[in-house]
């Protein structure tokens, strides 16, 4: 075999290669960080599905005070939640929410093992995770910025959504399985063991806490003063443009994207005649589109030591493409046409946050992280229950196409503008 002409293209190569730094692995102690939340993800999952099954045998309607008391106590809370973790350390937050959900899912299995899934019982543990929700996902939502350089943001984030999806994949099987097998308490008990992994893995974590918000003394221990920094975050976020702006882009695509799939896809397949199956696979593809876009996302990154670069714009250009996806699925005559269009729409929406969760938490200042991750959860929430309502209402009305081409409308607007717009095309 002869080497001719093969000498010039491998020096090349080796020149590039040289040119190019190597992509840096993330940090141990978020790699060991991420591992126990993932797990966390996952016994959280199979809880809400056991949650959920057991509130059914109350009707319809427990089921769904059951889902809102959660809803509820996080969106009021949420703010407060993250005024602490920034003034006490994300750290120390989570440490003690994971304790407290620790006892909870204990004596949650304990209680319905012995006097079964009354309704009461039921709504008091839905309370208790809506409150330390409130605290705990603005302290997580910041720890990637503790624990990695700006560079590799993007790249961490997305390999925490493909793990988070992953979850939400699973945990409905897996807490299917743990009914089955030892219904409400066996769920709890599972729950109950991720949270003692994740205690564990943060009380060994090499973190500080050193970016706390200033305590502007007088009452700032009292909840007043909380209040007063919770509106501090506002503030903040309100007035700086780039935060602003993407704040309103999550709004819109929450209210747009998220009820489509959860919501307006099984009433379409049940209009249709199309039968469970189809939603299932609706169901299935926008997460499997939402899990190829975060992996692939976590593999490529930025390049070592680089900021993200057109952050704005992926987001915007996801955005628009989950519009075409979900356009797809109103006007989709058969289930696969619909499939095709919810991985579309599910591949969008993983671009989407994969683009705008390192811009925004990129864009907080250190003693504000989670008090901007607060908003975020809350701008969120709020649409996303307001636009579920009425969503739900016009299905009922003109039937459930009608709603899904007006999300993609919506979808595709918010896009449209977001790309239009100088502060996002610059971020």
């Amino acid at each position: 075999m002869t080497t001719t002409g093969s000498l010039a293209p491998d020096a090349d190569a080796d020149a590039s290669a040289a040119a190019r730094p190597a992509r840096p692995a993330l940090p141990a102690p978020y790699l060991r960080w991420l591992a126990g939340a993932q797990l966390g993800y996952l016994g959280d999952a199979a809880l809400a599905f056991a949650l959920g099954w057991a509130a059914a045998a109350h009707g319809g309607a427990a089921a769904g005070l059951v889902l809102t008391m959660i809803t509820v106590a996080r969106t009021v809370l949420v703010l407060v939640g993250g005024a602490v973790a920034d003034r006490l350390g994300a750290r120390r937050v989570m440490l003690a929410g994971d304790a407290v959900m620790l006892a909870a899912t204990l004596a949650l299995a304990a209680a319905a093992g012995l006097r079964g899934s009354p309704l009461g019982l039921l709504l008091l543990a839905a309370l208790v995770i809506g409150v330390v929700d409130a605290f705990y996902l603005p302290a997580s939502g910041s720890m990637p910025r503790l624990l990695v350089d700006a560079g590799e943001l993007p790249r961490a984030l997305a390999l925490r959504q493909a793990g988070a999806q992953l979850a939400a994949l699973l945990g409905a099987p897996l807490g299917g399985a743990l009914v089955a097998a030892g219904g409400l308490p066996a769920a709890a008990l599972v729950d109950a063991a991720s949270f003692a992994v994740l205690l564990l893995v943060l009380l060994f974590l090499p973190v500080s806490d050193p970016r706390r918000a200033p305590t502007a003394g007088n009452g700032t221990d009292r909840p007043a003063g909380l209040v007063r920094e919770a509106a501090a975050g506002v503030r903040l976020a309100t007035g700086d443009r780039l935060l602003r702006a993407a704040l309103l882009l999550a709004g819109a695509a929450a209210g747009s994207v998220l009820p489509v799939v959860a919501l307006l896809g099984p009433l379409l397949a049940r209009a249709a005649g199309w039968g469970v199956g189809a939603a299932g696979l609706v169901a299935g593809a926008q997460g499997a589109g939402v899990l190829a876009v975060a992996v692939l996302l976590a593999r490529r990154g930025t390049g070592a030591g680089r900021p993200p670069h057109g952050a704005g714009t992926g987001a915007a250009a996801g955005l628009c493409a989950a519009a075409a996806g979900i356009a797809l699925l109103a006007a989709a005559p058969v289930p696969a046409v619909a499939a095709l269009g919810a991985l579309l729409t599910g591949a969008g929406s993983g671009l989407f946050a994969g683009r705008l969760g390192p811009l925004v938490l990129g864009a907080a200042p250190d003693t504000h992280l989670s008090r901007v991750q607060a908003l975020l959860t809350l701008v969120q929430s709020a649409a996303l229950v307001l636009s579920t309502g009425a969503l739900g209402l016009l299905a009922d009305t003109a039937g459930p196409r009608v709603p899904i081409a007006l999300c993609a409308l919506a979808a595709g607007a918010a896009g449209a503008l977001a790309l239009a717009s100088p502060v996002l095309r610059r971020a």
